[in-house]
């Protein structure tokens, strides 16, 4: 996910600092506090994961945020095996869901990385394909500034390049980046974030 800095920390009414993405909208503070920099491995979860972030890519977080639900019923569950076997009627259908983001490109890739990871094995070879570039422990930077964090790293121009080799679409390296700290492959909260300890915890304890 792209994340848009309007500072680097805010402190919230309940006292607690957190990264400053995440304003003070409600949907995106919970996101914020419980889901994004967990260590995901879950193969399932990563590719709904990944098909949300590339329907991202152009728009805000928030906007897909919110019709989350929408896409979780349209894509089947993100179940690659469902999806994998969508067909033009699928498209169709989707095309004319006006709960998630009507892009036929999306639409086609999500479809076409469905098709990718089954070939390769299903849901528990994308996770082990993805949690290998950084050895099945989440990578531990210390940002302390939103200047800091970046939106592109040789690492995720380096799983670009793979992804797109395999056939995937809507993988640049920005939106890997943004993946990469929404699944927890690197703990992207401000030190002085309240989640940055408690996900730093979460990826000692996690392995793929």
């Amino acid at each position: 996910m792209g994340i848009n800095w309007e500072e680097d920390v805010i402190r919230h009414a309940d006292g607690r600092r957190r990264c400053g993405w995440c304003g003070h909208d409600a949907d995106y503070v919970r996101y914020h506090d419980t889901e994004w920099g967990v260590p995901e491995h879950d193969g399932r979860r990563l590719f709904g994961k990944f098909v949300l972030d590339a329907f991202q890519a152009g728009l805000s977080w928030l906007v897909i945020l919110k019709k989350r639900a929408a896409f979780h019923r349209a894509f089947a569950g993100f179940d690659p095996a469902r999806v994998a076997a969508f067909d033009d009627r699928d498209v169709a259908r989707l095309m004319n869901d006006s709960g998630i983001v009507r892009n036929r490109a999306k639409i086609e890739a999500a479809i076409a990385a469905a098709r990718i990871i089954m070939e390769h094995g299903g849901p528990d070879w994308f996770a082990r394909f993805l949690w290998g570039f950084v050895d099945g422990a989440p990578l531990q930077p210390r940002f302390r500034t939103r200047e800091h964090v970046p939106d592109k790293t040789a690492l995720s121009m380096r799983i670009s390049r793979e992804m797109k080799r395999l056939g995937f679409r809507f993988c640049g390296p920005v939106t890997v980046y943004a993946f990469m700290q929404a699944v927890g492959m690197t703990n992207d909260h401000l030190v002085s974030c309240w989640r940055h300890d408690a996900v730093r915890r979460l990826g000692e304890g996690s392995s793929g």
